[in-house]
C-alpha cells in the first residue's frame, strides 16, 4: 500500500496502485467502506488484466488518516483524489465508483475533466431522495457529537447483526469499525443534500450506470434510459453487487473500457 501526503491537513491518503499498461482505472468506495476491501477482487480479475488499478481509501476510511479538520464533502473528497492523480501523473482515467464513491466520481469528472475519460457508477446518489443508509445516520443522531458519542456504535452493532446472517455483508462491520465516525457523519450529511443529477447528465464523457437486480424497480432507471445512458443490471445481486457478483462487475467495467456494448446478460 502507498501513501500520499496532504500537507494542508498534515495527513496521508492511502491507496493501492496495481501496475498495468492499459487504461488507468480508479476505484472509489461507498460510505463506511474502503476500496482496499471492496475492489481487489475486481481489479485483478482476468477480464481487466493489463489495466493499471488505483484503489483509493478516501480520507477517514480504510487505511487513510482520520483528520478532524477535513470537511468530508463530496467535493473535498474529489479534490484529494484529483491531487493524488496529479501526483501520479495520470490523466484520462476510467473512474469506477460504488454508492458514495460514484457520487464523488461525478464530482471529480465535473471538476477535472482532464483526469476522467469515462465513468462507471454503481447505485450512486444523484439527489437527496436517493439517500438511504446516509439518511438513517443523519436521522439517528441530531449532531455530529452525538453520532461520535453513541450513534456510530449503534450503527456498528446493526451492521454486525446483519453480517451474522448475511455472509456478503461480512466485511462491512470491519471497514465501518475502522472508519472515522466524523467522516461517516459528515459524508452522510453531504449525501442527504447532494445535487448531482444535472451534473451527471451534463457530462460529455461515456458513462455507465450499474444496478443490482434486487434493487429494482428504481426511479433512476427510466431517466437513465431516457437520456441514453447505458445501464447494466447484475442478476442475483443487490446494492453491494461488487461483492456479491465481482466477476459480473468486472465484465461490465471491461466492456466499458473496450468501448463495447454492455454484455447481453447484464442488460
Amino acid at each position: 500500500m502507498h501513501s500520499f501526503n496532504l500537507p494542508e491537513f498534515d495527513a496521508r491518503l492511502r491507496y493501492h496502485d496495481l501496475p498495468g499498461t492499459g487504461t488507468p482505472c480508479v476505484y472509489l468506495h461507498g460510505l463506511g467502506s474502503a476500496s482496499s476491501a471492496d475492489f481487489p477482487r475486481i481489479a485483478i480479475d482476468p477480464q481487466l488484466a493489463g489495466d493499471r488499478a488505483v484503489l483509493v481509501d478516501l480520507m477517514g476510511f480504510g487505511f487513510s488518516d482520520h483528520v478532524e479538520a477535513f470537511p468530508h464533502t463530496l467535493e473535498a473528497h474529489a479534490e484529494t483524489v484529483s491531487s493524488l492523480l496529479d501526483h501520479l501523473g495520470l490523466q484520462q482515467c476510467h473512474v469506477i465508483g460504488h454508492s458514495m464513491g460514484g457520487s464523488i466520481a461525478i464530482a471529480l469528472a465535473a471538476a477535472r475533466p482532464d483526469l476522467v475519460s469515462g465513468l462507471v457508477v454503481a447505485e450512486c446518489n444523484f439527489d437527496p431522495e436517493d439517500a438511504t443508509f446516509s439518511q438513517s445516520i443523519v436521522d439517528l443522531a441530531p449532531t455530529e457529537e452525538a453520532y461520535v458519542a453513541w450513534g456510530h456504535g449503534r450503527i456498528l452493532r446493526e451492521a454486525e447483526e446483519l453480517a451474522a446472517t448475511d455472509p456478503i455483508a461480512g466485511s462491512f462491520p470491519g471497514t465501518l469499525r475502522v472508519a472515522d465516525p466524523r467522516a461517516v457523519y459528515r459524508c452522510s450529511q453531504a449525501l442527504v443534500t447532494c445535487q448531482l443529477r444535472e451534473t451527471f447528465f451534463g457530462l460529455s464523457i461515456p458513462r455507465t450506470y450499474i444496478f443490482g437486480a434486487q434493487t429494482l424497480p428504481h426511479h433512476h432507471l427510466p431517466m437513465l434510459r431516457a437520456a441514453g445512458v447505458p445501464v447494466a443490471i447484475i442478476p442475483d445481486a443487490g446494492h453491494i453487487m461488487l461483492l456479491e457478483q465481482p466477476e459480473a462487475f468486472a465484465a461490465i467495467v471491461a466492456s466499458t473500457l473496450a468501448g463495447e456494448e454492455i454484455p447481453a446478460s447484464y442488460r
